[in-house]
């Protein structure tokens, strides 16, 4: 769906994207990360054709994005901004039947997409006494308008409560199964993490990482954190680990923690089998994408 070939991006002496090459195929929900100024939201703002590239080349479904066939396209594609413009004096339903006019789509579907972010029972009042997450579930549905087969989000939950952030993934899985193509740009890892399909690690301009989550970890070789709870005194469950090669520590909720490489995972296992006596309680964490995001970050400032 995406095809992302040698591009970058100039602004005077800042090179916001250094010679990105990335393929994300149709059907999938794929996260763009990294820290601000990683030149995520000029890469989406490229893929969208608001913003040329000084060099490279896109294709969005075949179609290159500087070429003369890309303006219908665009018409099937859903964009969300960080920062959602809309005028005040307008109602809910009023704004939305707005962008529908502006996208050239059947403004019958405005009511209904309100319904489905949760504003159904806000349509008619006006835009400027609406909450910031109202204002953001707004955005969303002018993006849906259409039933975009590619929809861009940059930092789309923003303002958002926990049941609305529900709501909105239950959507985002909707559209997938629909075959539609997500492109999400977030800083929340941990809300992301479980609901990609892929991801690219951007820092400083150039792409770092690219992959599902679980082969970004398997590469990073990042261990496992185990938390042993223990009956007593710590000193011989440390005894333990310790003539099994693991050095565990107190940690402040008053478990014993030690860091355990993913290929020594069965010892660790295997030292505590038997432990019943001393073993009151076990949990294995293991690395989480901001792990991952974190270690890549700092070997590119270390490059």
């Amino acid at each position: 769906m995406i095809e992302i070939e040698a591009v970058s991006r100039r602004y005077g002496a800042v090179l916001a994207v250094d010679r990105v090459d990335l393929q994300i195929g149709a059907g999938r929900i794929y996260g763009l990360v990294g820290h601000n100024g990683a030149g995520k939201s000029t890469l989406m703002k490229m893929m969208l054709g608001i913003v040329a590239p000084s060099a490279g080349r896109l294709r969005i479904d075949g179609r290159d994005v500087s070429g003369a066939g890309f303006r219908a396209l665009r018409r099937t594609i859903g964009y969300l901004p960080e920062n959602v413009a809309l005028y005040d004096n307008l109602s809910g339903l009023e704004t939305l039947r707005f962008f529908a006019r502006l996208k050239s789509t059947d403004p019958a579907q405005c009511a209904p997409l309100l319904e489905r972010v949760g504003l159904g029972a806000a349509a008619d009042r006006s835009v400027r006494g609406y909450s910031k997450g109202m204002r953001q579930r707004l955005g969303f549905a002018q993006a849906l308008l259409g039933a975009p087969r590619l929809l861009f989000l940059d930092e789309p939950t923003n303002g958002l409560d926990p049941v609305a952030i529900h709501g909105f993934y239950d959507t985002l899985m909707q559209l997938r199964a629909d075959g539609a193509t997500v492109l999400i740009n977030s800083h929340l890892l941990a809300e992301i993490e479980s609901r990609l399909d892929g991801l690219a690690i951007l820092a400083n301009g150039r792409l770092v990482a690219e992959g599902t989550v679980a082969r970004l970890s398997a590469a990073a070789q990042l261990p496992a954190q185990a938390h042993i709870e223990v009956r007593g005194d710590h000193a011989p469950m440390v005894a333990v680990l310790a003539a099994a090669g693991f050095d565990a520590r107190p940690d402040k909720d008053g478990s014993l923690h030690c860091a355990v490489a993913q290929a020594r995972k069965p010892a660790l296992l295997a030292a505590l089998a038997g432990q019943g006596e001393l073993l009151a309680g076990f949990a294995l964490q293991e690395p989480t994408l901001e792990d991952i995001y974190l270690r890549h970050q700092r070997d590119a400032e270390a490059a």
